[in-house]
């Protein structure tokens, strides 16, 4: 039982100074984007239909086109993004990228062409999402607890993934927490009795290969 506390402290500590970093390097930008009047929003947002803008869906969250946009993004993604993270950062890691693509990938394929898409919005709602149903399906009473009192709060920001506000990317929103869900699904605890015999056999399966290339970071 001490082990199991000193490692989620551990994961906790790590995860918490992964969110102010991250911060720190939004803010940052932040800064430099608006001494260029926003230019780089502009230039590595996400342009919808343009296959060479496809690249951008990885640094749009970390772009926004005003201050009260950026505060608005801030508070959630560190209270979301450190609840998706504390436990273990390897699954916060796939789970970021899940999220990653498929709200890029449903701006990109739906949003209206020549529209620059940019914020961290859409990983919000993608560590929504996830750390909602990790609880459901994770059966961890910690989790669960965790996952019941983040739908209790944010419950009222789902309204953002329907196209209700003007300038608003609600595409994002939604690509984000089917994301979210989606990691939530394949990033699931498995009983060991449901585990696959082959998986036991086969080290070198893709997922395999990427954990032990987490581990080797120290992640």
């Amino acid at each position: 039982m001490a082990a199991k506390f000193a490692q989620l402290f551990a994961d906790s500590r790590r995860a918490l100074f992964t969110m102010l970093g991250i911060q720190a390097v939004i803010w940052s930008v932040q800064v430099v984007n608006w001494l260029d009047d926003y230019g780089l929003s502009r230039e590595f947002g996400l342009r919808s239909e343009q296959v060479d803008d496809l690249p951008e869906m990885f640094t749009m969250p970390f772009l926004h086109f005003s201050w009260s946009h950026i505060e608005a993004n801030s508070w959630p993604l560190f209270v979301l993004g450190f609840l998706s993270a504390y436990r273990g950062m390897k699954k916060f890691l796939l789970a970021s990228l899940v999220i990653l693509v498929s709200g890029g990938l449903l701006v990109w394929l739906l949003e209206s062409p020549n529209t620059v898409t940019a914020g961290a919005s859409g990983m919000v709602y993608g560590y929504l999402g996830y750390v909602v149903l990790r609880g459901v399906l994770d059966r961890n009473v910690l989790d669960a607890v965790v996952g019941l009192a983040v739908a209790v709060v944010y419950s009222t920001i789902l309204i953002g993934v329907l196209p209700l506000t003007p300038g608003v990317s609600w595409l994002g929103h939604l690509g984000g927490l089917i994301g979210g869900l989606a990691a939530a699904v394949l990033l699931r605890n498995r009983p060991a009795a449901q585990q696959p015999p082959q998986q036991a056999s086969a080290p070198n399966s893709p997922g395999s290969a990427l954990l032990k290339q987490l581990d080797e970071l120290g992640l």
